[in-house]
């Protein structure tokens, strides 16, 4: 189970889902501390950690469309 998904509670999506999620909340953690002028720094922690926060956004916002659509 990815490590977002061990934070934010669920069952995952499955592998290729989970796959999505990770590489989606790269993309959005990306986004976001670029708009945001932050950087992480590192070679190996710091894109850990922007897309851990970026997932985790993902899941968040999964969450919310899917309480609202049941």
């Amino acid at each position: 189970m990815p490590v977002a998904g061990l934070i934010m509670r669920g069952g995952g999506f499955g592998i290729l889902g989970n796959i999505a999620v990770g590489i989606l909340g790269a993309l959005i953690g990306s986004l976001l501390f670029n708009a945001f002028n932050v950087s992480v720094g590192g070679d190996f922690w710091g894109p850990l950690l922007m897309a851990l926060v970026g997932s985790l956004i993902l899941l968040f916002l999964v969450g919310i469309v899917r309480r609202s659509t049941v």
